[in-house]
């Protein structure tokens, strides 16, 4: 379950719940691309979303990842918005969705879920502006471990499916460098890297070797939604 909409009081469960649906998100499906009106707001249960940073030469980059915490354009729920980034399911799962517009007419009506989405984007904001300082000042071994850990997180599993391809699209960059680095934890015992999978053997050495951001990010997310982020 979508631990944002868990977190909820009854009342704002009762104004969200009739327009609510169920959906499965494969993974590499594009939601949204900067520019495009979020008329859909997704709220993962088992699936992660992450947020690309999009360049005019066609690089990209990850700036934040959306799990079961949280959902994807919830700053629609103010009124008509459009996408800043492009929105990428990156691990496959259920989801919940609805309308932009049933959020908005139940955001006027609830002060309770007023504050539940500007907590939420609080925290994605601070975690994207982190990421941002992140990218630009620290090694691609930490920022590796860091991302491990998010991504388990959100999906409770010591099995990664991913590709070299997305691994260094996520981090901006070199598919060499991602397998140069995984190769180096292995060699530490941390994970076991096979072809388009990673097994995390060792969760508290990652820590060891990941960023202050890691830490900084789940802080920030634990104190403006201390229900919803475990």
């Amino acid at each position: 379950m979508n631990r944002f909409l868990s977190a909820l009081p009854a009342d704002d469960k009762a104004l969200l719940a009739p327009h609510l649906s169920p959906v499965e998100l494969e993974k590499g499906r594009l939601l949204y691309d900067p520019g495009d009106v979020i008329d859909q707001v997704y709220f993962p249960a088992h699936c992660v979303i992450s947020l690309m940073t999009l360049m005019e030469n066609g690089a990209a980059i990850e700036s934040a990842t959306i799990g079961r915490e949280g959902a994807l354009g919830l700053m629609a729920a103010a009124g008509p918005r459009q996408s800043l980034s492009r929105a990428v399911v990156q691990a496959p799962g259920g989801a919940f969705r609805m309308a932009a517009q049933s959020l908005n007419e139940a955001w006027n009506r609830s002060a309770s879920l007023r504050d539940m989405v500007d907590r939420h984007n609080e925290a994605l904001f601070g975690h994207a502006i982190q990421s941002a300082a992140c990218n630009a000042l620290h090694p691609v071994e930490a920022r590796f471990c860091r991302w491990l850990l998010s991504y388990q997180d959100r999906i409770d599993t010591n099995t990664i499916s991913l590709t070299q391809e997305f691994l260094a699209d996520m981090l901006g960059v070199q598919r060499t460098t991602v397998t140069a680095v995984a190769r180096t934890l292995q060699d530490k015992g941390l994970i076991r890297y096979r072809r388009g999978v990673v097994d995390i053997l060792d969760r508290e050495g990652l820590k060891g070797l990941a960023c202050e951001c890691y830490g900084t990010v789940r802080r920030g997310y634990e104190r403006l939604l201390p229900a919803s982020f475990a």
